[in-house]
């Protein structure tokens, strides 16, 4: 990739915007004058995800009289990562398990909560976190880990219409085909191939647009230790895993629009890539793989490709945008030769349709886990003296990725923001160390784009993970069962926030923080970047030079991203504290708010 390749982003994201789509907001009680209040009415703020608030009351001058507003302890202690929804005043915050709180975002008062009845022993694939709702039209709609879209009423918390999504499909991985000596045979396993929703949903022009998540999962052992990252994750040879699908359903009924389903009915093998458009290359045996596809005529109804995070919608032309999950079985890729579309993929998509537009794999056949977890954004951005509307992604392989909203052209990508060793490089029996692995580089973080500055901000990790192929003994004359595991090191690991330079792809500035850094971001006209930690911190730097300027403490892990809003002229910033067990960060269940104290 030709480094000094010029990035430019032009700004366009005004207080006129926001505005407007507060404007389309749908009231839940009388407001103040629109020039004193500004919601956070979505996902990541406006429906192109930039998380770049243009409220400025709490900035680089006044941030040191930031104190505590409220807290609300919700009494379910349990990871949690879900970013607030604030309308008109009001606060829908999803808990873990998919229960629901409004509250009046002034002083945290309860004004309704909703109790999720999960179905008995439904398996979650990763947990009980989900990341939030959306608010539209009267209505709160929330995904759930047992693979359900609910409507409640915005108003009063009434369940409204209730659908299954994923047609009650469990599959689950069996530990019992493990190797007799792997010490993974006998430890607990936390979780497998349970079909869930764990994204906050979005609305567009009458749509509630969801995907569901863990169709293309292995078998998830128990941390070792209660501050460890994950154990292993293990991929098994079977007909484990479904396709996994992104879906449109009508706010007023739950009746499904269309569905578009990430394993493609045919070809789903492509050709076989060993080098991206972005330079990126990979060592596969293309001859051995094309033998294999007569073998497994199927593959692709095993397929996997989850949808873990919000799209983020163009609407000048009706495109959503969203990644895909890592194809099934996990790294195992012994049963699925070829690239494995569209798993581990940027795919766009007609909003009122659900038609396929473009996509672009950044990892063809995975061997390692490299979903698209964290969700796209959209932007201007100068290519060859050409102003180009523009998606970004930022990856678990550790590259902020730039492309052609239109049609899908790669355009450029960053410097690497995270260390990088034997990236792409086949797991053997021996074991392979490599990093960024399974744990990203960027997870499920979302980014923050301030155009102002030309600043993309990205929360990651540096986490070396080991990758291992096992093979079982043959018994009763069957032949032997090939598996892969990925496991944490003993080596350092921690967090890195960069600041990306949206003009050359360079790391402006980076912070380096004691552990992972997983949860997302905010960014504000004030100059302040907002990032909290898994040992309780949350922080607010200076955007323009990674100056850290102010902090808080929290009881537990502040892993969920930040958000701001304003209510009668004051303006607040708000987190969810809970922690996530999949890192070892201390569980918690309580929601911080701050504002400004008054002189």
């Amino acid at each position: 990739m030709n480094k000094s390749r010029i990035w430019q982003l032009s700004t366009y994201l005004s207080l006129a915007s926001v505005s407007l789509l507060l404007a389309c907001s749908q009231a839940t009680r009388p407001a103040t004058p629109a020039a004193q209040n500004a919601d956070w009415p979505s996902y990541g703020l406006n429906l192109q995800g930039q998380r770049f608030s243009p409220l400025a009351q709490i900035n680089q001058q006044s941030i040191g009289q930031l104190t505590s507003a409220w807290t609300v302890d919700t009494g379910i202690k349990a990871t949690f990562q879900a970013t607030p929804i604030v309308v008109n005043g009001v606060m829908y915050v999803s808990l873990p398990f998919n229960h629901v709180l409004a509250l009046d975002a002034a002083t945290g008062k309860q004004l309704w909560k909703y109790t999720h009845d999960r179905k008995a022993d439904w398996p979650m694939c990763c947990g009980p976190a989900n990341r939030g709702v959306a608010v539209s039209e009267g209505k709160v709609f929330i995904g759930t880990v047992d693979a359900r879209l609910i409507a409640l009423d915005a108003a009063s918390g009434k369940k409204l219409w209730d659908i299954d999504v994923a047609a009650n499909q469990v599959n689950t991985e069996q530990q019992n085909t493990l190797n007799s000596s792997d010490p993974n045979k006998t430890r607990k396993v936390t979780g497998g191939t349970g079909v869930g929703i764990a994204m906050a949903p979005v609305v567009y022009k009458h749509k509630v647009i969801i995907g569901i998540t863990g169709v293309g999962y292995g078998l998830h052992i128990d941390n070792p230790t209660s501050d460890a990252p994950l154990g292993a994750v293990i991929g098994v040879t079977g007909r484990y895993g479904r396709p996994g699908f992104l879906a449109a359903f009508d706010v007023n009924d739950g009746r499904q629009v269309w569905q578009f389903d990430t394993i493609p009915a045919k070809a789903w093998e492509g050709n076989f890539t060993t080098r991206t458009a972005d330079g990126s290359v990979f060592d596969r045996d293309v001859a051995a793989e094309k033998n294999a596809v007569k073998d497994y005529p199927d593959a692709a109804r095993f397929g996997g490709g989850s949808a873990w995070s919000t799209p983020a919608i163009d609407t000048g032309t009706d495109t959503l945008y969203f990644g895909t999950g890592n194809p099934s079985p996990q790294m195992n890729d012994v049963s699925r030769p070829g690239d494995n579309l569209y798993t581990v993929s940027l795919v766009a998509l007609d909003t009122e349709t659900g038609r396929y537009k473009w996509h672009y794999q950044q990892v063809p056949h995975d061997l390692w886990g490299y979903d698209l977890a964290s969700p796209p954004v959209l932007f201007q951005y100068q290519h060859q003296g050409k102003a180009i509307a523009a998606v970004g992604q930022a990856s678990k392989t550790g590259w902020f990725y730039i492309h052609d909203r239109s049609n899908g052209q790669f355009l450029a990508k960053s410097d690497a923001f995270v260390p990088q060793l034997n990236l792409f490089k086949k797991p053997g029996t021996e074991g392979t160390v490599i990093y960024p692995g399974i744990l990203g580089g960027a997870n499920w973080s979302p980014v923050s784009v301030d155009e102002r500055q030309h600043k993309i901000f990205v929360a990651a990790m540096h986490s070396p993970i080991k990758y291992t192929v096992h093979e079982t003994e043959a018994a009763n004359g069957q032949k032997p069962m090939r598996y892969a595991a990925s496991e944490p090191t003993e080596d350092a690991r921690w967090g890195l926030l960069s600041a990306i330079d949206s003009q050359s792809g360079k790391i402006a500035w980076q912070h380096k923080t004691e552990q992972p850094l997983v949860g997302g971001v905010l960014s504000t006209a004030g100059g302040l970047l907002f990032c909290g930690e898994g040992n309780g911190r949350l922080t607010a730097y200076a955007s323009d030079t990674g100056k850290a300027l102010w902090h808080y403490q929290s009881d537990y892990g502040v892993n969920a991203p930040p958000i701001t809003y304003q209510i009668a002229g004051e303006q607040y910033i708000a987190v969810v504290s809970g922690g996530n067990s999949l890192f070892g960060f201390k569980q918690g269940d309580r929601i911080l708010t701050f504002k400004l104290a008054k002189k």
